[in-house]
């Protein structure tokens, strides 16, 4: 475990796979270090009664995790993985409910690669550096794709609201119901190619107007 924890910090990374001539065995990341009995965060012993209704195979897994100097008693086993051809998406959903930082892509048993949340971050920044590229657009594409994009939504609530582009500035007409929604579209309207500017003529819709 001292070479998993140099690996760690000398390569600036978070986690690493363990592997058998290239076939996933488990994984070991920061998180399977930092209750460890040489730094004094190990799991504090029970009270007897406590250990007389628990279970003796966690408690002792737990004792393995944060005592023990192999690799085998500290991995995790249970890993999530991907192939090398699933989309970011399902990648990024991955990560996101499984709360995990990392997934191990593997081809055909074998482990080729890993993706983290940081390279998703990375991918973000590229991403967002091309599309703040200057691009020119005629009007009527630009207030398409903003039209046809707000369908995809399920947020509007007043219906599609009023949109006019004149030389790539969007002005907005109608109502909203909520302040997210009308910063929603304000974003929505931002992100599209080609828009230079935004002005915002919509009001709030009062809820409460003729309610008996």
């Amino acid at each position: 475990m001292e070479e998993v924890a140099d690996i760690l910090l000398s390569h600036g990374i978070s986690a690493v796979p363990v592997t058998d001539r290239g076939v996933l065995l488990g994984i070991v990341s920061e998180g399977d270090l930092i209750r460890r009995a040489e730094i004094g965060t190990a799991p504090q012993h029970r009270s007897w009664w406590l250990r007389l209704f628990g279970n003796n195979a966690a408690l002792a897994e737990g004792y393995l995790k944060s005592h023990s100097a192999h690799v085998t008693d500290v991995m995790t086993r249970q890993v999530a993985t991907v192939a090398e051809n699933t989309p970011v998406m399902e990648i990024a959903t991955l990560l996101e409910h499984n709360r995990i930082k990392r997934v191990p892509v593997l081809r055909d048993g074998q482990v080729i690669g890993v993706v983290s949340r940081a390279n998703l971050v990375r991918a973000f920044v590229a991403a967002r550096k091309r599309s703040r590229a200057p691009v020119w657009r005629n009007d009527s594409s630009i207030r398409s794709e903003i039209l046809d994009a707000l369908r995809f939504e399920s947020w509007p609530s007043t219906g599609s609201p009023g949109v006019t582009v004149s030389n790539g500035v969007v002005t907005l007409w109608g109502a909203y119901l909520s302040e997210q929604e009308r910063k929603a579209l304000l974003i929505l309207a931002e992100n599209t190619a080609g828009v230079r500017a935004i002005d915002d003529h919509r009001i709030p819709l009062d809820m409460t107007y003729g309610v008996v």
